[in-house]
């Protein structure tokens, strides 16, 4: 075998990376055990705060090394293989910037009735339609000012030189226009920088372009309210003086011989020094355990080297400056209060926003902010500014240019003057963006700030510093908080699903195709440990719906070997000795792998571009899934088969038991005769199901129709009916009630003040559940599931999905589905060069979508309801990728008859080609439904109905690639087929 070699060093280099980057995960679960270990006391209690401070005490301390060298306990979880939402718990929340206030706040909040009915009236409308709020403005505008121009409200003294009388209406729109999009650009930079210092491990923030809208995923988190506060508070822009180091260091140096006494005389004595307490407010995720650095130190050194001098002076006349791993004891030591008291207490210390890197080290600036008597009131608010934008200084060099209004350039010229030589620092959130020194006094508004910036750095700058010019606070339109207990849950479910999955595979493959089957279960476990260790190193976070992909990978990755094994057989049947029929197998069955595979990967990778939540973590997972599986299956297979037939013929390997090694061989039936009769029962089923459908409609989720869901563990079963029905007594009969992984956990949906986004009305619809609960059961409310005791229930998890969020998610599947049809019909085109063969292909994909679609009317009809959610759409593509891969094979034989077509009819050419792949078609299709129906059996109410249209698409998929697909291209091809017959008419007249 060529490339032998090749294919050896690959798959070392692979495996060695993958170990690699799967260890950071280990060290992670190790720090994570020690961190309970530690907050656990004699009875076996956790306390969770204690485990979160002894998390943050390591967070920039060395926990991991490598080949000398040293990873941050930060940097480790950065690396690992993160678990996404569903389970680890934790809160997913989208944003949307309040284009209301941007459009009130450039019209300088304007009296004018007409303006503000048109507002009201726009608000209102929003609710419930996609359009753009500008454009939905315009339009009740225009109906309640009739022919009035938009200039008359928006030409203020504010906009001089953007808006006047004489300005158009679509210019004004089109400047509105803007403003939102760049108000939308400032609160993510916002909330950017808010999440990263949040102190969550692998945040996950993006805009979503279609919509504007912002989304975040905090992982692990387990305060909503705080996060809520943090996420929708205003940004608060200020200009402060910045305290230089020689106006206070003797305080410093008073303050730095506290510590250093007080840690000789505790270590002189033996003692450990005492815990210092907690601090409230945001500062106590960023601050460790003090007590356990300081009595340890960072490397076992002398104590006082961890700590002395407190302040470590860098640069003599500029500032403080620390290595990045120190800022979390130096937050600890400004706390305390014997610190603060010899610390001026005009002066407070706000740390650079992000790190500077200076050989090898990531070195942040602590400033001294000047803040006289105390005030928070800073000299200069963010509220004057009219405009920033990047611009260039004299030298060519990025810079920021900045506008202030009239009060703003009064108070600037003021700080200015009494500042020159010194510097001033720009302010958000409380962590300083730049702090230039003055040159001189600015006696306008108009002001330039230079320093050593790269362009994208300027702009962000004059982002932040526009942040103060209009009122946009963000509101949540979505969120979802998922329970500790059920990421558990959902977490055993998806193991148990993937272990018994893959022990059936192993049974089944090893008792058909004997040793040939313990090598593709080798491939098997290779694909799976690549597909770990590849989200490893791309730093994606492992869901549910991906460990669905990972099992489903199990059933759709032997596919390759069923193909290869059977050629094999084929060929041996044929009278080919053992190393030519392995060199033909592998040979033969290389396109109709490449083709199968490459269709597949197009589905997910649409499905990864235009699919939002956990549909794009099915869809990463089922992308490296079909890239790894290739490589394993083709490759690795073929080195390990060549290894164990170097002895030829003598050789002991087989790829047949004595019950498998003439099964389905030798098939004659002739399928293409019955293809009226498969188009009339297909036709059938579909038209019932579509009819039963638009009768009783399909149950769509919460995240399709908008609405708010609560998952309750009770202590002990309940009856969903006596719930469902005392609640919609409450609730305006819009409650569903059902059973979720448990008979003693409901999950309870209800679309109850839909339309209302208020954190009012969040809490109204939640007391009234929560309130109904108790009325109806008589059992008593616990905030803690893991303290349930008898009679008693508790909420374990809440989401809540706006309107105009689902429209996104429907429109965003449709976009799915579409593109995924083009992508195939184009590739089938390509490679098989007949129009005939993509619009077949495309029929039976619709066929095969209609028919999982009809399945889910009429199983609902029948009592069996499953949801059309996300996942719903996830598994529908992966139905699509199934269909077109057992298509695909189908075709490709059919392609290689008509190659070596002779003397052969098109229809019998047809036929045979079904016959001659009935085999794999079969065996992967029962090997994939062994997967699906473990699934669908361990999978968890989560899963329920992915598994139930996986399971339909696999039997219909098999079914349209036999009846559907091949018989369409026979039908579409009767022209050729006719002159078939005049030929074989001809040559009998003549």
């Amino acid at each position: 075998m060529r490339n032998k070699g090749v294919i050896v060093f690959l798959t070392v280099i692979i495996t060695a990376l993958c170990l690699y980057y799967l260890s950071f995960t280990f060290i992670s679960n190790r720090v994570q055990r020690d961190a309970e270990a530690y907050a656990t006391d004699n009875v076996g209690n956790v306390d969770f705060s204690k485990k979160q401070s002894y998390l943050d005490s390591v967070w920039r301390l060395p926990v991991y090394r490598f080949l000398g060298a040293e990873f941050t306990y930060k940097e480790v979880k950065e690396t690992e293989l993160g678990l996404g939402l569903d389970l680890q718990g934790g809160m997913h929340v989208t944003l949307e910037v309040s284009p209301v206030e941007i459009v009130r706040g450039l019209s300088g909040n304007s009296k004018d009735a007409t303006f503000n009915q048109a507002v009201e009236t726009a608000q209102e409308r929003a609710k419930t339609s996609n359009e753009k709020f500008v454009d939905i403005f315009y339009d009740a505008w225009k109906e309640k000012a009739g022919d009035r121009k938009l200039n008359s409200v928006f030409a203020t003294a504010a906009n001089r030189g953007r808006i006047s009388l004489e300005t158009s209406d679509a210019e004004v729109l089109k400047l509105i226009d803007n403003e939102v999009e760049n108000a939308i650009e400032r609160s993510f930079n916002i909330l950017r920088t808010r999440v990263d210092r949040f102190g969550t491990a692998q945040p996950n923030i993006q805009r979503i372009q279609s919509s504007g809208r912002i989304q975040i995923e905090l992982p692990g988190v387990d305060n909503p309210e705080r996060v809520r506060n943090l996420l929708q508070g205003v940004a608060k822009l200020q200009f402060w003086e910045v305290a230089e180091i020689n106006e206070f260091g003797d305080a410093i140096e008073r303050a730095n011989a506290i510590l250093v006494a007080e840690a000789q005389a505790q270590r002189g004595a033996g003692q450990e020094p005492a815990e210092q307490p907690e601090q409230d407010g945001d500062e106590d995720d960023e601050e460790g355990d003090l007590a356990r650095q300081l009595a340890e130190g960072a490397d076992g050194d002398d104590f006082s080297s961890d700590v002395s001098p407190l302040l470590s002076l860098l640069q003599a006349n500029y500032g403080l400056v620390y290595d990045l791993k120190d800022t979390v004891t130096i937050n600890r030591i400004l706390a305390r209060e014997d610190v603060r008291s010899v610390l001026p207490r005009d002066v407070r210390f706000l740390w650079s926003v992000k790190p500077q890197k200076a050989d090898g080290q990531e070195l942040l600036e602590l400033h001294a902010i000047k803040t006289p008597r105390g005030t928070e009131q800073a000299p200069l608010e963010g509220d004057v500014i009219t405009d920033a934008r990047q611009s260039y200084d004299q030298s060519s060099r990025p810079a920021v240019s900045m506008q202030m209004n009239a009060d703003g350039a009064r108070k600037w010229r003021k700080l200015t003057s009494e500042s020159i030589g010194r510097r001033i620092a720009v302010v958000l959130d409380d962590y300083v963006y730049t702090a230039p020194t003055v040159q001189g006094e600015i006696p306008s508004g108009q002001s330039e700030i230079t320093g050593n910036f790269t362009i994208e750095e300027a702009k962000d700058l004059a982002n932040i510093l526009k942040s103060g010019t209009l009122p946009a606070p963000t509101r949540i339109v979505e969120e979802a908080m998922i329970g500790a207990t059920l990421g558990v849950e959902a977490q055993n479910q998806g193991i148990y699903s993937m272990v018994a999955g893959l022990v059936l595979v192993v049974l089944f493959m090893v008792a058909y195709f004997a040793k040939g089957g313990f090598i593709a279960i080798a491939a098997l476990v290779f694909n799976i440990f690549f597909i770990l260790g590849i989200l490893a190193q791309l730093g994606a976070a492992l869901t549910l719906p991906g460990i669905a992909g990972i099992v489903l990978t199990i059933g759709m990755s032997i596919d390759a070997n069923v193909l290869i094994f059977e050629r094999i057989k084929e060929e041996l049947r044929n009278g080919a000795g053992i190393l030519q029929a392995i060199s033909s197998g592998y040979n033969k069955a290389f396109s109709a792998i490449l083709d199968s595979n490459v269709t597949t990967f197009l589905t997910g990778a649409i499905l990864y571009a235009l699919g939002q939540g956990p549909v794009k973590g099915f869809a990463i997972v089922l992308m490296i899934g079909i890239a790894s599986s290739f490589f394993s299956a083709v490759f690795i297979t073929r080195v390990i088969v060549y290894w164990m037939s170097k002895k030829g013929d003598k050789s002991s390997i087989s790829f047949s038991t004595p019950y498998s090694r003439n099964a389905l061989s030798n098939l004659n039936i002739d399928f293409m005769s019955k293809r009226k009769v498969a188009y009339i029962i297909s036709t059938g089923i579909i038209v019932v199901g579509l009819a039963v459908a638009a009768v009783n409609g399909l149950k769509f989720g919460v995240d399709f129709t908008g609405g708010r869901t609560y998952t309750v563990e009770f202590s002990e079963p309940v009856t969903t009916t006596d719930i469902k029905t005392g609640l919609d007594a409450q609730m305006d009969g819009s409650v569903e009630a059902k059973t979720f992984g448990g008979n003693n956990i409901l999950k309870i949906t209800t679309s109850y003040l839909i339309n209302e986004d208020s954190d009012e009305a969040n809490r109204e619809v939640e007391e009234r559940v929560l309130a109904g609960i108790t009325e109806i059961t008589g059992f008593n409310r616990v905030n803690d599931a893991r303290r349930l005791e008898a009679n008693s229930f508790a909420l374990i998890g809440s989401s809540k999905v706006g309107a105009t969020v689902a429209d996104d998610i429907k429109n965003s599947s449709m976009e799915a589905m579409f593109f995924a049809l083009v992508a195939i019909f184009l590739y089938i085109l390509l490679r098989f060069r007949k129009w005939q063969f993509s619009l077949a292909s495309i029929i039976a994909l619709v066929h095969d979508t209609a028919f999982v679609i009809a399945a889910f009317a009429i199983a609902s009809a029948l009592g069996a309801t499953f949801e059309i959610d996300q996942v719903f759409i996830a598994a529908m593509l992966t139905v699509v990728g199934y269909s077109i891969n057992d298509t695909v094979i189908v075709f490709d034989r059919i392609r290689e008859n008509i190659s070596n077509r002779g003397t052969s009819k098109l229809v019998t050419m047809f036929n045979d080609a079904i016959n001659q792949t009935m085999s794999r078609t079969l065996i992967t299709s029962a090997t994939t439904l062994i997967v699906v129906l473990v699934l669908l059996v361990f999978g968890g109410e989560v899963l329920a109905g992915f598994s139930f249209a996986l399971l339909i698409g696999v039997l219909v998929g098999t079914y349209s690639s036999i009846y559907i697909a091949s018989p369409i291209v026979v039908d579409l091809m009767k022209r050729e087929i006719a002159q078939e017959k005049a030929a074989e008419e001809t040559k009998k007249v003549a």
